[in-house]
This record gives structure tokens, C-alpha cells and sequence, in this order.
């Protein structure tokens, strides 16, 4: 089993991108080496006793009174230095599991600290009211040849935990979830492997002045009931602008899903905060290979943003990989959903055999009751390679979030394919763009975009369809609609003159003369 992602984790490139991202959560810490005082500081948290559903965020409101404090992430001489390759032999005992062989639907595994993933993270396990501290042991892992000896005895925590279930068949127990590296965590749907990440907050992204990660410094895992299909997890989220109180009710299957209640107590005015934010890998495809030299023809994790307004219009935004930094905001209130999708699966398209990127995951967010005013927001991120979380997408509150209050909000993740909310009568298949006309330079643009018609859908009951296409600034012309034989849908195309003009904003508004709405395409081009 993979000592990070699991059995279905073949791609050391996953592996590296983790620890890049867990070397940027960081918040500073002593850095020095282990004291004796080390195992006392581990249990602050989850310790053994009472537990409640209110446990959490009464710790959460009494930690945000008093000045944010550094995790302590000092180790033991023999684990401070680990490179990659001695990290990743150390593996969890599969038969050390909690709940191993109990009958129960899950069970759980720990990470060990060490490598990039430094932070101390406490855990404890919660029954029939009664929560008990789950200490480190060095008898739930094997330390292979390469781990320096000898190990510490003492309880230095976790750097993480994880969930393994019968999602895809029943006689074995499947990896399902992942919480490692500051906030982050991620999941998945039947026959998938990980891909794109959650994570608890976002504060400050994509900001001059640097970006804020908080981190999960405590779990208390509920012992699921036998023949239950779900897992609930607390967590105890702190950083220098606020902690929080995160409740995850897990349900694996075809479509993973988590509902997310959680409530903020701000140390500072939260006014560049972003909620139930996905972090996801956008390297190129046939919308954007630019000067790429590479065998395959996409790698992305995702390759759209998802959105279906207040007002139930369902947008699909391509992803790019920018030259320079790009912010989109789509403003709006009370969205009925939005995420990082993504929706091209064939393997044709790809052409890896071990990042396997057709089977990534998409993340769904539905919030739950009214979020009020605000933007879905979008940051795209130069990279030159796939290693690199690229992509970030949020809901940014109009509002501040005061200082001293408390702030409450829930919402439904869905791991898995793409989402069937609003889905209307044809959806955006794939996006394409290069130069118009033929021979010698130009400035003009060619846009192709491909649309599907939704399952169930007569397209003869449609009528006519009609296409229109807006832009910020430029000009468009050349409007055509065609049936696209090959896919059984409609190929819109268009010619976009820049003018000189370095960013426009597009739109294309495909519309039907019986009244059944399409998805409409919004895309940002850049010169």
C-alpha cells in the first residue's frame, strides 16, 4: 500500500505535488529539535472525556480569544530530516487499523509525521459520548530499511489521517478520504482515483502580501455503527486570523458525499476569505498547449469551472494556464452550486497509463441555506508543470466576516462525476481555439465549441437553435452553428478580432426556439 495515497496511487508525481503543497501550508513553527516536554504538548486538544457535538466549537471560540500560537513542529534528531524516499517507507500496518476486522464499514488509518508533513495533528476517537486520545505508537507502522533508527517511542501525534471503505467492492477495504497537509483533504466516487483537493478555508489567496493556511490541529473520528454507510469527523481548525469548528458526515459511493457544517470565530475581520474552496492541477489541453512539448495530448485534474446561479443559469468557464496570474469573480447571490469539474474522460485525450487522469475526480459544492451576496471566484496560476496546484475556486462573501463574532455556513461536497443539477438541454463538450484563416500571422482568433445534447434529450422537440456571442471588448464575428455528426451534437464556431486588446471577457448564449436552455460558455482570453 502507497505510505501517502493508497493502492489505487501509482503516480510519484501526485506524491511530489502533495509535499509541494504541504511545503507552502507550513505556518511557522520552533524549528528545533525535540524537547522533553514534546509528548505533553500532543494532547491539548483531543484528549480523553466528554464529548458533544458542541465539543468542538466551544474549543474553537475559547482558542480565538488568545493570540494564535505556531504549531509546534519540532521531531525527534532521528525523524527531522527524512528525504522521500525514507518517508515513504514508512508505512501504516494495515492489521493496526482502527476498526480492523470489528465488521464495521470503515476503518481508519494515521500518517506518520516527518518529510514535509512536520505539523503535529492530535486525534482522537469518539463513543457512545465519550471521546479517548489516540496516541502515536511506533507498533501501528513498519519502518523499512531505509528509516533511520531507533524510532521514538514517545506520542509525537500524526501528521494525518485516513478513511478506507468497501466503495468498490465488498470484500476490501478501499482508501476514501485523505486529511494531510494544513486544511487539505480529498476524496473520491467509485472507480476513481484522487485527484483535485478540498480544503477548509481559504484566507488571503492569490494576495500580495502572501497566503494565510490554516490547519486542522485536532480530529475526533465517531466509531461508525454497524451496517451505517456513513463516518462522521470533527475537526478544530486554527490560524493567525481565526479558528474554526468542521463537522464532516461522509457517505462513499458512486458519487462520494460530505456535508459540511462549520462555524468561524474571527480573530480579525475575515475580508479576503474564501469558503468551501477545491484546489486543483490545470496543465494544458487542447484549449491550451501553447509551447508545450509533451507526448500526451491534456493533463489536468480538471478542466472547467462549474456554476449554476441564484437564478439557475448553469455556466461553464474552460480553465486556462495563463501567462500571467488571473482572478475571475462571478458574482451573484445565493448560488445553487458551483466546482472544479472535471469532464473530459476519455483516455484517448490523455494517453497516460499512470497519472490516469480520466479517472480524477470532479468536486461539486451545494451550499445549504442562503449565502447571500458574493462571487464565485476563480484563480488561475501560471505553471510550468503538473506537479503544481494551479487552480483555486471559492465562494468570496460580499461581507467581511467581524472580528469577535461567530459565523456559521454548511454545504454538500459530491466527489465524482459531473454533477446533473439545472443540466438543461445541451452542455459544453469541449472547447477549442486558434488562429483564423490561412497562411501568415493574424490577430483574429478561431473559437470551436462543442456542445453535447443531455441525456433524454430529443433534439428534434428543440427547434431551431440560435447562438449568441458577446464580448468585453473586440469583435466577433463569423457566427456559425453546425450538427456535429461525429458526436451527435452542435459545433459552434466564431472569430474573435482583438484589436489589440489584451484581455476579453466572451460569452455564448446557445438558445432553442422551444424555450429549453443551454449551458452557457463564459471564457477569459488573454493575448
Amino acid at each position: 500500500m502507497d505510505a501517502l495515497f493508497g493502492t489505487d496511487e501509482p503516480d510519484r508525481r501526485l506524491v511530489l505535488r502533495a509535499a509541494l503543497g504541504a511545503v507552502a501550508a507550513v505556518v511557522a513553527g520552533t524549528g528545533v529539535t525535540a524537547s522533553p516536554a514534546l509528548a505533553a504538548v500532543q494532547a491539548n486538544f483531543a484528549t480523553s472525556g466528554t464529548f458533544t457535538r458542541s465539543t468542538v466549537a466551544e474549543l474553537a471560540r475559547n482558542l480565538a480569544k488568545s493570540a494564535f500560537q505556531p504549531l509546534d513542529t519540532s521531531l525527534p534528531d532521528v525523524l527531522d530530516q527524512l528525504s522521500y524516499d525514507q518517508y515513504r517507507d514508512i508505512r501504516f500496518k494495515p492489521e493496526a487499523a482502527v476498526w480492523a476486522n470489528s465488521g464495521l464499514p470503515f476503518q481508519m488509518q494515521l500518517f506518520h509525521r516527518g518529510f514535509y508533513f512536520k505539523d503535529p495533528v492530535e486525534v482522537a476517537l469518539v463513543e457512545n459520548g465519550q471521546a479517548r486520545h489516540l496516541a502515536y505508537d511506533p507498533q501501528m507502522f513498519s519502518y523499512g530499511p531505509l528509516v533511520p533508527q531507533p524510532v521514538p517511542t514517545e506520542d509525537i501525534g500524526f501528521s494525518g489521517l485516513r478513511l478506507h471503505g468497501t466503495i468498490n467492492r465488498p470484500d476490501y477495504y478501499d482508501e476514501i478520504l485523505v486529511f494531510q497537509g494544513a486544511s487539505y483533504f480529498r476524496s473520491l466516487g467509485k472507480g476513481q482515483i484522487y485527484g483535485l483537493s478540498g480544503r477548509g478555508l481559504a484566507l488571503k489567496t492569490a494576495d500580495p502580501e502572501g497566503e494565510e493556511f490554516p490547519v486542522y490541529r485536532a480530529f475526533w473520528v465517531e466509531t461508525p455503527v454497524a451496517g451505517s454507510e456513513t463516518c462522521v469527523v470533527h475537526a478544530l481548525l486554527d490560524s493567525p486570523s481565526t479558528t474554526g469548528a468542521y463537522r464532516f458526515t461522509i457517505r462513499p459511493g458512486e458519487t462520494t458525499l460530505m456535508d459540511v457544517e462549520a462555524q468561524l470565530f474571527p480573530r480579525v475581520d475575515l475580508d479576503k476569505v474564501g469558503l468551501a474552496p477545491g484546489t486543483s492541477m490545470y496543465f494544458f489541453s487542447a484549449n491550451g498547449r501553447g509551447d508545450v512539448d509533451d507526448f500526451r495530448p491534456e493533463v489536468h485534474d480538471s478542466d472547467g469551472l462549474l456554476m449554476v446561479t441564484g437564478r439557475g443559469e448553469r455556466l461553464w468557464r474552460p480553465l486556462a494556464n495563463p501567462k500571467e496570474l488571473q482572478i475571475s469573480a462571478f458574482v451573484d447571490r445565493s448560488p445553487r452550486g458551483f466546482g472544479l469539474i472535471q469532464r473530459d474522460r476519455a483516455f484517448d485525450n490523455y494517453q497516460d497509463l499512470e497519472a490516469a487522469y480520466e479517472r480524477r475526480p470532479s468536486l461539486w459544492v451545494e451550499p445549504v441555506g442562503d449565502w447571500g451576496a458574493g462571487a464565485v471566484t476563480l484563480v488561475e496560476i501560471p505553471t510550468d508543470a503538473e506537479i503544481h496546484d494551479n487552480i483555486v475556486a471559492y465562494w468570496a462573501p460580499k461581507d467581511k466576516i467581524p472580528a469577535g463574532s461567530e459565523f456559521s455556513f454548511a454545504y454538500r461536497l459530491a466527489w465524482g462525476g459531473d454533477p446533473g443539477m439545472s443540466v438543461g438541454a445541451a452542455t459544453v463538450g469541449s472547447t477549442r481555439s486558434g488562429r483564423a484563416g490561412v497562411g501568415g500571422p493574424t490577430p483574429e482568433r478561431l473559437f470551436v465549441v462543442d456542445y453535447l445534447f443531455t441525456p433524454g434529450t430529443d433534439p428534434a422537440k428543440l427547434g431551431a437553435p440560435k447562438a449568441t456571442v458577446s464580448a468585453s471588448k473586440g469583435v466577433v464575428r463569423n457566427v456559425v452553428i453546425r450538427q456535429n455528426p461525429a458526436t451527435q451534437g452542435l459545433r459552434v464556431s466564431f472569430e474573435l478580432d482583438p484589436q489589440n486588446e489584451g484581455l476579453i471577457e466572451l460569452r455564448l448564449v446557445l438558445a432553442f426556439e422551444s424555450g429549453t436552455p443551454a449551458e452557457t460558455w463564459v471564457y477569459r482570453w488573454t493575448s
